[in-house]
């Protein structure tokens, strides 16, 4: 019970460690909320209407950067679905085979079945010992959070939570606020932080409010320009973090750009079909986290084939990209083609194997 008792003490700690960073970014927000608000506009600005304007567009903002910044923090990161789960039955065939070979060849055979296409730097299926599951496509094991989290991008300790399927987008408008909220401070109070200098201010306390206001949104406007410029190429490109430092593996190889479906295709799996959500903190990504497109033409001959047949396989990269994802609403279907979602397309393959009395046509997934 000791050890049990220390270890669940431990965690206790660093879970109370972990919000320290959210902690210090809520007081430089609160002390900049009452710089700027109380001090600059109330006290220092002396024109109504100046004022008036400056606090109308402020609070915009402000509501907005608290909006995003919260849904980034406690939106909880999406876990793969009980699908990519080994059952009883395999864990216990699993743990009977010592040998890695014979391992790979059961997880194979689960991973038949499933819309899996990544694998390991050495060409074996992705598995996760500790949470005792086949990875989906673009998830990874978060070792603070002790979870696999879809398509993770990274763990973030400014918001104490993993950055990944279910809040990038939250993530992406928290940047583009914090980085407006800084821009819009450090531009309003320019001309008083000049005044400063040149004793055009009233010896109060608010003239020091005004000195470090400027600083200190200037010096996290350079740092989240940077950030948000990054992360806007990688949306671009349809990447992750993790995926920016290590390509995904696919059977045929390195592709750094596999899920990668064109500007837009990749800008609307993030923030969605609808432009009125895009400026809104509230989930509008496409699919559901555990499939994705991609633009390759070799598909893995493992995973079950689409009714179409090895037609679509030949197809352009333009044409190509197909969501093999459970079935979404009508506003997320727009990027996909005429397959249907990949626990139906398995059914359907079975159909076809089945009846199939073409020479010709080939069944991807006899592998």
């Amino acid at each position: 019970m000791a050890p049990s008792g220390s270890r669940s003490i431990k965690r206790g700690c660093q879970r109370v460690l972990y919000w320290i960073p959210v902690l210090f970014i809520a007081l430089i927000v609160a002390w900049s909320y009452y710089a700027y608000v109380l001090q600059l506009c109330v006290v220092s600005i002396e024109d109504t209407g100046e004022k008036v304007i400056y606090l109308l567009v402020y609070h915009v903002v402000f509501i907005m950067f608290v909006w995003a910044y919260w849904q980034t923090i406690f939106t909880k990161p999406m876990n793969p679905l009980k699908e990519f789960h080994l059952s009883y039955s395999d864990k216990e065939l699993l743990e009977r085979e010592d040998r890695g070979e014979s391992q790979q060849e059961i997880l194979r055979r689960i991973a038949k079945d499933l819309p899996i296409y990544t694998r390991t730097n050495s060409g074996a299926i992705r598995f996760c010992d500790r949470c005792q599951l086949l990875k989906p496509d673009r998830c990874h094991h978060c070792s603070v959070c002790d979870k696999c989290i879809l398509k993770m991008d990274h763990h973030c300790p400014w918001v104490n939570n993993c950055v990944g399927f279910s809040n990038y987008k939250f993530f992406m408008l928290f940047l583009a606020y914090s980085l407006l909220y800084c821009l819009f401070i450090t531009a309003t109070d320019l001309q008083y932080f000049i005044k400063f200098w040149t004793n055009g201010l009233p010896d109060t306390q608010a003239k020091f409010h005004i000195l470090f206001l400027f600083f200190s949104a200037s010096m996290f406007s350079v740092s989240l320009a940077s950030l948000f410029i990054y992360h806007c190429w990688l949306v671009c490109k349809n990447r992750s973090t993790l995926e920016a430092v290590r390509a995904p593996v696919f059977r045929h190889g390195t592709d750094k750009n596999g899920f990668s479906l064109g500007f837009s295709k990749n800008f609307r799996q993030v923030f969605g079909d609808e432009i009125k959500y895009w400026p809104i903190p509230v989930f509008s990504s496409l699919g559901d986290g555990c499939s994705f497109p991609t633009c390759l033409v070799n598909l893995d001959p493992e995973q079950p084939s689409s009714p179409n047949g090895s037609n679509s396989a030949n197809k352009g990269a333009a044409e190509g990209c197909q969501f093999l994802s459970k079935p979404l609403r009508e506003s997320q279907s727009r990027l996909l083609t005429s397959t249907p979602s990949w626990s139906e397309s398995n059914s359907a393959a079975d159909k076809d194997k089945k009846g199939a009395s073409n020479p010709g046509m080939t069944i991807e997934n006899e592998a």
